[in-house]
């Protein structure tokens, strides 16, 4: 019995690297969204506007369920996804808004 590791095939290692720089290119892309929503929270503090808007959650859900679709993913795995991302946001911009009214 060898302690060499088993060669994992080219198809599979060349797949592998994709993925992982799929990978990265999700974190760089989320980072660069919270970015945005943080302005999007402190916007919101600023005007008195509150940290959770329903009517734009659900257009999204809409838009994101359509895209999904059309790229061929599942919707419910997209949507749970967005929910996922909206629920931090949301949490965000809450901690936002209390830093704000604590300052006034």
């Amino acid at each position: 019995m060898s302690d060499l590791p088993t060669p994992i095939p080219a198809e599979l290692a060349r797949l592998r690297g994709s993925i992982d720089n799929i990978d990265a290119a999700l974190v760089y892309l989320l980072a660069e969204r919270f970015k945005a929503t943080q302005q999007v929270g402190v916007l919101k503090a600023t005007t008195g506007l509150p940290p959770s808007d329903p009517a734009r959650e659900e257009q999204q859900v809409a838009r994101l369920r359509e895209l999904a679709h059309t790229a061929e993913l599942d919707p419910v795995f997209a949507e749970k996804f967005l929910a996922f991302i909206v629920e931090e946001v949301i949490q965000h911009h809450e901690a936002i808004a209390q830093g704000h009214a604590q300052r006034d």
